[in-house]
């Protein structure tokens, strides 16, 4: 059973409309333009915001009923997000794709997470940038969202070992307060990260 498909169907959106408070102040930090892949994205509030900062934006995840809601709210919202079912073990990353590719709250094993980071550095095209805010291995004693299993959280190494040779433009990890609908309230424990790739 696939339980974000399962945990999308309600009409509500369980991590609200607004995007994530760290991608909007990048966003306005750096005004990207071009095309953007926003992965592992759920609902499509991530999605639906960049495209109305005028990305052309597709979005990646695992459950159709979050791509279902993605459109729903890109067509409220006047605008338009490019879907597509995805299970990052079978994603195909094409070379120097996007210009910016976004990860906001995406969990998943170490050995995916990595193989996802190595997708990425390859997908994104020289002078384009990865953005993600994700929560940390002390996120667990927090108690404000994000697995309830230490497998699922980043350490600070995963980002520095595969994209030691891009230029980082933001790296943080500590304390954050995210309310983002009803599953992330409170103190919260992440780690930011804001790399260009370089060119060739």
């Amino acid at each position: 059973m696939n339980k974000w498909n399962e945990r999308f169907k309600s009409e509500k959106y369980v991590y609200g409309t607004a995007p994530n408070e760290f991608l909007e102040e990048t966003q306005q930090k750096l005004q990207l333009s071009g095309e953007a892949l926003a992965i592992a994205e759920g609902e499509g509030r991530n999605a639906v915001f960049l495209a109305e900062q005028g990305m052309k934006v597709t979005a990646w995840d695992y459950a159709p009923s979050g791509l279902e809601k993605t459109k729903k709210l890109a067509k409220a919202r006047g605008t338009a997000v490019q879907t597509e079912l995805m299970d990052l073990e079978e994603a195909q990353w094409e070379g120097d794709r996007w210009d910016e590719v976004v990860c906001i709250f995406g969990h998943f094993p170490e050995k995916l997470r990595r193989q996802t980071f190595l997708g990425i550095k390859e997908a994104v095209k020289p002078r384009g940038y990865f953005v993600a805010e994700v929560y940390s291995l002390c996120q667990l004693s927090y108690k404000s969202g994000g697995p309830k299993d230490s497998r699922f959280l980043y350490a600070p190494e995963e980002f520095w070992s595969v994209f030691s040779d891009w230029r980082i433009v933001h790296f943080f990890m500590g304390e954050v307060v995210r309310h983002e609908g009803e599953l992330h309230n409170g103190l919260s424990h992440v780690i930011q990260f804001v790399g260009q790739k370089p060119e060739k």
